[in-house]
């Protein structure tokens, strides 16, 4: 059907062929675009039956393990995951969606890839302890939803066998069972019934953000600049104007033949992706 969508399962083994990350759950995407004649439409991105893991890797203490899939007609999604002494965690989330796919979106405006990078806002898990989430949760950024449930994960597997041990998410209960699959329709119930509206005029910002210069090399040449002054508006239940300072903020990312992504960290939890 429509809304049906196929569970990933990723077994990624190490040089002794011991698992050191093990993945399996289920993901679907709310994708709002523009289409030929200038109206926005939201379509449902479904995982294929034929998913590939090309690309993803254990990690160590140096390195952060990948989990990167790949579906359908050009879409891919990954997740990376970095460890201390103790515990590991989701750092970023990269949900590349290819408007090529006629399937998905028969008549989008812009064609093709369109990548979406947002962070993980689950909360560290103990090593040697398994991530599991029977119940839907999401994640929006950018005209996009990403909703995932029936989630197991580890990674950094010690001994190539997956922890009995959970670490259950907030959405779970003891009592709780698997929840079935989201559609649009309870998707949007949801957000209607726990997001306060937007106030009806923008504030007025206090001050300019200050200007700030950022770039990526690539070997000993820029392949990334933006001179910007950046300021958030976020409407909660009283709007909050956030400028976003170039003297504490650190740019990072990566550049490749055909896209370039800038990552901006102002030291106090606000990520910003290009």
């Amino acid at each position: 059907g429509f809304f049906q969508s196929s569970a990933v399962e990723v077994d990624i083994k190490d040089a002794s062929n011991a698992t050191c990350l093990y993945a399996d759950w289920m993901m679907r995407f709310l994708i709002t675009y523009e289409s030929n004649n200038g109206d926005y439409k939201t379509t449902t991105l479904n995982l294929s039956s034929s998913v590939t893991h090309n690309g993803s890797v254990c990690g160590n203490d140096t390195q952060a393990a990948l989990v990167a899939v790949q579906f359908g007609e050009g879409h891919s999604w990954s997740i990376n995951i970095t460890k201390n002494n103790e515990t590991y965690q989701g750092d970023f989330i990269t949900l590349t969606y290819n408007t090529n796919d006629t399937a998905v979106f028969p008549d989008a405006k812009r064609k093709g890839p369109v990548t979406v990078l947002v962070k993980d806002p689950l909360h560290p898990v103990q090593l040697n302890t398994v991530f599991v989430c029977h119940n839907s949760y999401f994640i929006e950024a950018e005209n996009t939803t990403q909703i995932f449930w029936n989630v197991t994960v580890q990674a950094f597997v010690q001994n190539g066998t997956v922890s009995k041990k959970e670490s259950r998410c907030p959405a779970d209960t003891p009592t709780s069972a698997p929840t079935v699959p989201p559609t649009i329709a309870n998707v949007t119930t949801a957000f209607t019934t726990t997001l306060s509206p937007a106030p009806t005029t923008a504030p007025k910002p206090v001050e300019n953000p200050d200007t700030g210069n950022y770039s990526l090399k690539s070997g000993n040449k820029t392949c990334f600049l933006a001179t910007v002054g950046l300021q958030l508006n976020v409407s909660q239940d009283k709007p909050l104007l956030i400028n976003i300072n170039p003297k504490t903020t650190v740019a990072d990312g990566t550049c490749g033949n055909t896209t370039a992504t800038l990552k901006l960290n102002d030291g106090n939890s606000t990520l910003i992706g290009f």
